[in-house]
């Protein structure tokens, strides 16, 4: 519901991030029971050793766990880890995915570098998704350099072809480098033991976050002993500075953590997620063939975590056609920045958002036809998040 009283049908799920539902109660009277006994202590908390328990059971490759607050922090701290435990300096990014870390040796490679030396801009270097050539090339360029290959092992709009995965694994251990698997979106979305445990590939090092709290502040970097202890006391070589946050254990995202994997041994959340995404995405695939627009609103992604295309008459993706279809969407109450489905999503829900699209699509409809959005936006078009420059300021006035 917005301030003015609006009720929506929403399918962003907090970036991802919520699974249950917003408000999920167990959640939040766990998370509340525990701030009652304090948020955050002088010394570690029996929270952190429960949620550490609990996190490596559901992550059966995982040996050591730290927790922290937000998704930056761990992959950050997963490199730092890479380039201790390696000695080397390099870092390997899947260059089609679009975000890792708020942090220098990602940020660099983006169009949003302001700020960012230029020193630390050669630091990384990156491959393509499903193309062991292209990381074999960077080797070759890089001999013993690349301390990190990092990626998500698949995307709303990718999966892993067969044996890419495992070449990775494969040239991990022949090359030295550690592979390090970003689970933010993927962990608890696409089973409780992350993409690892759906295409059983063990990374070095995995980090995570978003659904491991249903909304609530908690990420985690996990891994290997022998890698992880370097950021411990349990070691003889020179220790990494990995995580110092003051509310890294802050006792809420912890239990939040725990009734969270409370929820998901005792219902079979990512099935019926699975099931309710299935039936939303035959909806809207029967929507967009009715209207002629299969073609330029095309439905793609795991059932999970789909998002939905906009083309324009020339079968371009478009913004303009973007913003057209999210504005008549929301008319209907519908907020779709994307069709990510949560375990909350009733069918009647379904239902409704299936009504929401015919009345949109109908509108995109016509704009196709007339070649143009013109007349039909309130406002101006939306633009991508991460790119140089914003708007024009007579625009950003409108």
């Amino acid at each position: 519901m917005d301030v003015d009283g609006n009720w929506f049908v929403e399918y962003g799920m907090g970036l991802r991030a919520v699974t249950l539902g917003y408000g999920y109660r167990p959640v939040v009277e766990a998370a509340c029971e525990a701030a009652h006994g304090g948020l955050g202590f002088s010394r570690p908390s029996i929270w952190e050793v429960r949620a550490a328990e609990a996190f490596l059971a559901h992550v059966p490759g995982a040996e050591m766990v730290k927790f922290a607050k937000n998704g930056s922090d761990v992959t950050t701290a997963a490199i730092k880890l890479a380039r201790a435990y390696t000695g080397r300096d390099l870092v390997a990014i899947c260059r089609t995915q679009p975000f890792f870390s708020v942090d220098d040796w990602f940020i660099g490679t983006t169009p949003m570098r302001a700020g960012i030396p230029q020193d630390e801009l050669a630091r990384t270097v990156g491959f393509a998704y499903n193309d062991l050539d292209s990381l074999d090339r960077l080797l070759e360029q890089h001999p013993k350099q690349i301390a990190a290959v990092i990626l998500e092992q698949a995307t709303a709009t990718a999966e892993p072809v067969p044996g890419f995965l495992e070449g990775l694994r494969k040239r991990a251990d022949q090359e030295g480098f550690l592979l390090v698997f970003d689970e933010m979106i993927t962990g608890l979305r696409w089973s409780v033991g992350g993409a690892q445990a759906v295409y059983g590939v063990t990374p070095d090092l995995s980090t995570w976050g978003k659904a491991l709290g249903n909304g609530f502040s908690v990420s985690a970097l996990a891994g290997k002993r022998d890698i992880m202890e370097l950021g411990g006391l349990n070691t003889d070589r020179s220790r990494v500075w990995l995580l110092s946050t003051t509310h890294g254990g802050e006792t809420t995202g912890l239990a939040a953590l725990l009734a969270v994997y409370r929820t998901y041994d005792e219902h079979d959340v990512v099935g019926e997620m699975e099931a309710s995404g299935e039936r939303l995405r035959t909806g809207l695939t029967e929507l967009t063939a009715q209207h002629g627009l299969a073609d330029y609103v095309p439905i793609m992604g795991r059932s999970t975590c789909m998002v939905f295309g906009t083309k324009d008459a020339d079968g371009k993706p478009s913004q303009p056609f973007r913003t057209l279809l999210l504005q008549e969407l929301m008319k209907r109450g519908v907020l779709s920045p994307s069709l990510v489905i949560s375990w909350a999503h009733t069918d009647e829900d379904l239902a409704g958002t299936l009504a929401a699209f015919d009345g949109a699509l109908e509108v995109y409809a016509r704009a196709m036809e007339a070649g143009t959005v013109d007349g039909l936006l309130v406002g101006r078009p939306v633009a991508p998040a991460v790119r140089e420059f914003a708007a024009p300021r007579e625009l950003r006035q409108s």
